[in-house]
């Protein structure tokens, strides 16, 4: 079986047991499809996946895709998630990160070559680097250190992207490139370093919320469930559509902004701390969809004071929170 017109298809989604990569496996196997959910488990769990084991469509594989991979794979549709997200998590292995991106995507290629296989690349809004276009689209070629801090992930990102691309153009690759904007809800890791886990966790735990520089500071927070489907909508678009395109919400909001929301929905409101600005943090974050509203026909749906909810009452519930109030 190959191709995305086949009903059913033969999934493999590496960085499954991430918090995106759990959740994308869940709605393939709602789908009906076969998935090989595949992690090192760096940064991803055996807890995440544990509800899916049960399942006959679903199997797990423990490797990483740095390395040589098992030979008895035959995917129809490769997603690959593959790469810790948080820059908390990608700077303490760099160079494994940039391995990550790099060999690891290497080694999926050819796999997809193989197997006559669609590819999709989970990239990322990090390869605009510090932004000097407002909002983000993707004919933008970005404003990246190449030597900081971040650059082991935006770096590496964007060099798998040159490849993918390349193997498109010239061996007849089947690919699809997503770069995926700041994703929150149910299923994140408390001590993952990304901005609504890191605050919700320091709220339950009664500390104060940690705002780097002034706050000022842009993001835009797509829901899962949203990003999910945004991603199985690229990577069943028609085959002429390889993108790259963003995949985001485009309602922008201040890091402040985002704690003081948080601190909203607590019953004692925590304070707020405010901290030296990071090296390479981008200013602002907002992107163009442009692109996906056209050829997907997606655009989130959910509200992000209405996700916000609900991720806080997941972690209310994960940590023992009596507190919560909606």
């Amino acid at each position: 079986m190959s191709g995305a017109r086949s009903e059913f298809q033969t999934i493999l989604v590496t960085g499954g047991a991430g918090f995106l990569g759990a959740h994308l496996c869940r709605k393939l196997l709602a789908q009906g499809h076969h998935v090989a959910c595949m992690d090192n488990f760096q940064t991803g769990s055996r807890a995440a996946v544990n509800d899916m084991l049960a399942n006959p469509r679903f199997s797990l594989v423990c490797h990483d895709i740095v390395d040589t991979l098992p030979k008895n794979l035959r995917p129809t549709q490769i997603y690959n998630l593959a790469c810790p997200a948080s820059p908390r998590r990608y700077q303490e292995d760099p160079i494994h990160t940039v391995r990550t991106c790099v060999q690891g995507a290497l080694n999926l290629l050819e796999l997809a070559m193989a197997s006559h296989a669609r590819i999709l690349q989970a990239s990322t809004s990090e390869i605009y680097g510090n932004p000097q276009v407002h909002p983000q689209h993707e004919r933008y070629h970005g404003s990246v250190n190449p030597v900081g801090v971040r650059s082991c992930y935006d770096e590496g990102k964007r060099c798998a992207e040159t490849l993918f691309a390349d193997y498109a153009r010239v061996r007849g690759a089947r690919v699809k490139i997503a770069r995926i904007f700041n994703t929150y809800g149910p299923g994140m890791a408390p001590d993952d370093g990304r901005v609504v886990s890191t605050f919700i966790s320091q709220a339950l735990a009664g500390e104060a919320l940690t705002v780097y520089g002034d706050g000022s500071q842009t993001r835009s927070l797509c829901y899962v469930d949203d990003m999910v489907q945004g991603l199985v909508s690229l990577m069943n678009s028609p085959e002429s559509f390889r993108g790259p395109v963003n995949l985001g919400n485009t309602e922008e909001v201040s890091i402040l902004d985002i704690a003081e929301r948080v601190s909203g929905l607590c019953s004692r409101p925590p304070r707020i701390a405010f901290k030296p600005l990071p090296a390479d943090d981008p200013a602002l974050r907002r992107p163009d969809i442009h692109l996906a509203r056209t050829h997907l026909g997606w655009q989130p749906t959910v509200p992000f004071q209405e996700g916000l909810k609900t991720t806080y009452a997941y972690f209310a519930r994960r940590m023992g929170e009596t507190a919560y109030r909606a």
